[in-house]
């Protein structure tokens, strides 16, 4: 529900604060006097391209900002999606800067213009007998039905509604199946292709036998296997100089330490001198016991030195080979290689039954789809009645509305069926589909007949007539306003009229008059009182000077 329109600096319009009503609001003025303006200014918040000669004063900005209640159009999850803050009284503002740059907001948070055309369209609905393409739509027809369909059933376990969430759902799922047979299929060339060269890589990798591989053990037992009478030289030297007989460093150190032991009572120092010679007797002799057990491990072994080498060159072949620098890089590679090959040979079945999932789903969805078009089918007679009579009650007594179940081939999101909308205004013409089958004037009521009957089927956003009255008698007039007064029970309707039969069924009633303020125009927008009502559908009743009669003639309409 619209609830406040703020409009400055936009066309002939300074300044406007308007406060709308619930159910069904009127304007009404002379022509020319702004109420297009009006619908401009809307459409600015519905997503609209801007028009930067729109700007009243060219030196400083316009601003259209719309307060809406939109706590029962259930919008939520388009907020959360858009990652917009919600709030039940939603604020859409539109600034266009002197510069012809427009800015968009909802709830002050800077939006695009495509976020606020999708949720513009789910707020207002403007419409005029020169708009009436949305009727021809398939989209509208199918909604349309639906919406009936909803309505009809709802009492039921097996509700249009529930049927169509359930098929929308299962259909959701076969196209997620279908996507992933056709990336399986585009993969299963590709995989195939590089089976045979993955598997070359996998054999190579697991033949050099690298888990539990250390690169520098091996690196330092070749060092040591190639250097064997190099390292025996050394600890048979180191062996023989500490533990030689005689001449050895043990000997002598053992008798200069027994002449230590003999001084060390006279001084603390020389018993110092004592207690450190003894431990460097011991480590001597642990490092000659060491040298002979090293010595005796070293022993010249061709075959490991070859095993050694073949490994390490294996490996850095394999380094240079796919650039990489370790063992566990090596693994890591093999691992991936492996679950590549591994895909490559599971391919086919995994095809068969992602093939076989679809074909179930498949079943599914077609005993879905034929329980949606049954669900049509027993209601589109009820519907066909009720569009004819509303429309033959606007001055079309011969009018007659079907509708149209074509099957459709594939899967669509409502079923397999389409629907069509067929129309004639007259006897003895055929009927046609909506985009050939009438005029302005003939589309504009077949619209306000299919608008009330939706009003009664579901939730709609405010909608707002735009002269569609233009043409028609006083008595089809009447039978107009009685259809916008029901739609405004459970909506809000917004009638811009020139007719009193229709400006007098209004629960509110604005009047757009121009007024001159120095050197210029502007246009402003008042809230009638019951008496100054009298006095506004008085003169569009007399069309000149107000009578008495015309003002009796009024108060009657009004009543």
């Amino acid at each position: 529900m619209l609830k406040e329109i703020h409009i400055q600096n936009y066309a002939l319009i300074d300044q406007l604060d308007l406060e709308m009503s619930r159910g069904l609001t009127m304007i009404t003025g002379e022509t020319g006097a702004g109420k297009s303006i009006i619908l401009g200014a809307l459409g600015l918040v519905t997503g609209k391209r801007a028009d930067l000669s729109a700007i009243r004063d060219t030196s400083t900005k316009c601003v259209v900002e719309v307060h809406f209640d939109i706590s029962r159009l259930g919008l939520k999850d388009f907020f959360v999606k858009e990652d917009l803050d919600y709030q039940d009284i939603t604020i859409i503002r539109r600034e266009i800067l002197p510069s012809g740059k427009s800015r968009s907001f909802v709830n002050d948070t800077p939006v695009t213009l495509n976020v606020v055309s999708t949720i513009g369209s789910q707020l207002i609905d403007i419409h005029s007998q020169h708009q009436t393409l949305q009727l021809a739509t398939d989209q509208f027809q199918m909604e349309t039905m639906n919406a009936f369909v909803n309505e009809q059933t709802k009492k039921s376990d097996r509700s249009g509604n529930v049927v169509l969430q359930n098929y929308q759902n299962q259909l959701k799922e076969y196209k997620a199946l279908t996507k992933q047979l056709t990336s399986l299929r585009d993969n299963q060339a590709e995989l195939s292709r590089e089976l045979d060269y993955n598997t070359f890589l996998l054999n190579e990798l697991e033949e050099a036998q690298i888990d539990g591989l250390n690169q520098e053990e091996l690196e330092q037992e070749n060092e040591q296997l190639s250097n064997v009478e190099q390292i025996t030289e050394a600890l048979s030297m180191l062996e023989h100089k500490i533990s030689e007989e005689d001449n050895g460093i043990l000997d002598e150190l053992r008798e200069v330490n027994t002449q230590l032991k003999s001084i060390k009572g006279f001084s603390p120092k020389y018993q110092e001198l004592n207690e450190r010679l003894t431990s460097v007797l011991v480590e001597l002799e642990d490092m000659s016991t060491e040298a002979e057990s090293l010595k005796d491990q070293v022993e010249l072994d061709p075959e490991r030195l070859e095993f050694i080498n073949t490994k390490l060159a294996q490996l850095d072949n394999l380094y240079r080979k796919h650039q990489l620098d370790s063992v566990e890089d090596l693994i890591k590679l093999r691992d991936d290689l492996a679950d590549k090959v591994l895909s490559s040979q599971n391919i086919d079945g995994k095809i068969k039954n992602m093939e076989s999932q679809i074909a179930s789903k498949t079943k599914e969805l077609d005993q879905l789809a034929k329980e949606l078009h049954d669900l049509r089918a027993n209601h589109k007679t009820e519907l066909e009645e009720q569009i004819a009579e509303t429309v033959r009650s606007l001055g079309m007594k011969d009018a007659q509305f079907e509708v149209r179940l074509l099957p459709t081939e594939t899967f669509n999101n409502n079923g397999k069926d389409q629907v069509e909308f067929a129309f004639t205004a007259n006897r003895g013409t055929p009927l046609l589909a909506l985009d050939k089958a009438a005029s302005g004037g003939e589309l504009s009521r077949l619209m306000l007949s299919i608008k009330a009957l939706l009003s009664r089927c579901k939730q709609m956003p405010t909608i707002i007539f735009d002269e569609i009255d233009t043409g028609v008698s006083g008595s089809i007039a009447e039978k107009m306003a009685i259809i916008m007064k029901q739609m405004a029970t459970a909506m809000q309707v917004i009638t811009i009229t020139h007719l009193p039969q229709i400006a007098s069924a209004g629960d509110d009633h604005l009047i757009v008059r121009k007024r001159n303020q120095e050197d210029r125009t502007v246009s402003v927008i008042e809230r009638l009182s019951e008496s100054a009502r009298v006095e506004e559908i008085a003169q569009m009743l007399s069309g000149g000077s107000i009578s008495d009669a015309a003002r009796e003639n009024a108060r009657i309409l009004l009543q």
